[in-house]
């Protein structure tokens, strides 16, 4: 079965279920015509490692190649073959009747699928993962076939409306993201339709919710006309997407703060910005281009005299491995130099190392000194 061609993206619900609904029947109406004219239907994938990825600093994320794997149906793949089209149907239903599920609840519904049936979570997972990777070019994701992942979305304060036609008969809700008191805004699992109103200058993305709380009870999104957001370490897609539709749409910088470690840097800033390779079919959706790096840097485990752990091997595995095979920091020498200076340093810091100057030290004094200088953040 050959490509599918890359289409504009939709952006209104509709559009999206249009498209979502189209690359589902024509792909079945394929399938259905091959049998049909007693020919083997196949299935085409592309393939999702590192091998097939590259970096594109036109577009700022990691993009999938062009290779891709066929799935011919067989004696030996009918199984795995019932089980794509069956899903593909589920998906279908769910569209047709405004529904959503979670993978959890996807498995347990091929429980009346007979000998089609998943025997184990991971297997849904996979075959869902590929039915994701199959219409991606089209843009359709995981989320616009109505499976959502049961993970937290990750929290929001500051200066943000989000208006949500969540309501009853579908009205907009107005969601202030500053009347919470010492709670937060909690990012949904669907993010499609979420519209923002704010007055912010920036976004900044935390790594640990201690932090985040630290900088929210302190008003900081106050002082400094921002909005907060906590990833909860590596950020869920729901919030690497909340956090690419509200930066387009206001068209506001992303900020990113994160431990001074490889883990940050490799694991939840470099997803955050440019996405994962093992979704690189998906990361034009998922990642948020416009992200720079504040810190912790290694300079400023030096500049700021903070405490430190030393790394582990597995830490300077990370880093290394960083250098060598991942084609974002490969990009970018200062990446490279800032990594190896870690390395060589053999000690990593963590985001709460300020409080060893004082409680409000991160707020007060880290933070203001390193937005005077926006320029100086690692890309």
């Amino acid at each position: 079965m050959s490509k599918a061609p890359r289409k504009k993206p939709a952006q209104t619900r509709a559009e999206l279920d249009a498209v979502t609904m189209e690359s589902i029947e024509s792909m079945a109406a394929a399938v259905h015509k091959k049998i049909q004219g007693g020919q083997k239907p196949t299935l085409s994938f592309p393939i999702r490692s590192l091998a097939n990825v590259d970096y594109d600093s036109d577009v700022g994320y990691l993009k999938i190649g062009d290779a891709t794997s066929e799935r011919t149906l067989t004696y030996n793949t009918a199984k795995g073959f019932a089980q794509t089209l069956l899903l593909m149907e589920f998906a279908r239903s769910q569209i047709r009747t405004d529904r959503h599920s979670t993978k959890r609840e996807a498995y347990y519904i091929s429980k009346n699928w007979g000998e089609a049936r998943f025997d184990e979570q991971p297997e849904s997972d996979t075959v869902l993962d590929d039915i994701e990777a199959m219409f991606a070019a089209r843009g359709v994701t995981r989320e616009q076939l109505r499976f959502t992942a049961e993970e937290h979305g990750g929290s929001v304060s500051g200066e943000l409306v989000v208006i949500d036609p969540a309501g009853e008969n579908g009205a907009d809700v107005f969601i202030d993201c500053t009347a919470f008191g010492s709670g937060s805004y909690s990012i949904p699992t669907d993010v499609e339709g979420l519209r923002f109103e704010t007055s912010a200058k920036f976004i900044l993305c935390i790594e640990t919710g201690g932090s985040f709380d630290r900088l929210h009870r302190a008003r900081f999104w106050k002082k400094h006309k921002c909005i907060l957001v906590a990833m909860g370490g590596v950020p869920s897609r729901a919030c690497r997407r909340f956090v690419r539709k509200l930066s387009d749409q206001v068209g506001i910088p992303v900020y990113a703060f994160t431990d001074c470690d490889p883990y940050g840097f490799a694991n939840i800033y470099r997803t955050l910005k440019v996405g994962s390779g093992n979704a690189a079919h998906i990361n034009q959706f998922f990642c948020v281009p416009r992200a720079t790096f504040l810190g912790v840097t290694p300079q400023d485990i030096v500049d700021y005299k903070l405490p430190t752990h030393p790394l582990q091997d597995v830490d300077i595995k990370r880093g290394r491995d960083a250098i060598k095979n991942d084609p974002f920091f490969q990009s970018h020498r200062v990446w490279v130099k800032a990594i190896e200076q870690l390395i060589d340093s053999g000690d990593r810091a963590e985001q709460q190392a300020f409080a060893a100057h004082g409680l409000d030290y991160v707020h007060d004094v880290y933070l203001p000194q390193k937005l005077a200088d926006v320029k100086a953040f690692l890309p």
